[in-house]
């Protein structure tokens, strides 16, 4: 595992120390590696969604659609 060290203005310092503490992480370094996890997912997820949103349209969203969709989420 690597190291690296950040400064923070004294707010962000108290604001993550105040979070560890209160969210039950170990270590700032805990909380900040989540931060950097959740980033990373939020930035995945938008890639997705761009790429859904670029796709062509291949069908109908009809009810018939969405309830073939239900059927395969309740099974």
């Amino acid at each position: 595992m690597s190291t690296m060290n950040i400064s923070l203005p004294d707010q962000l310092k108290s604001f993550v120390d105040e979070r560890v503490s209160s969210s039950g992480y170990g270590t700032s370094s805990e909380y900040l590696r989540e931060l950097i996890r959740r980033d990373q997912d939020r930035l995945s997820l938008r890639a997705i969604m761009l790429d859904g949103a670029s796709s062509p349209i291949t069908g109908n969203a009809d009810k018939k659609y969405f309830d073939h969709l239900r059927s395969k989420v309740n099974q």
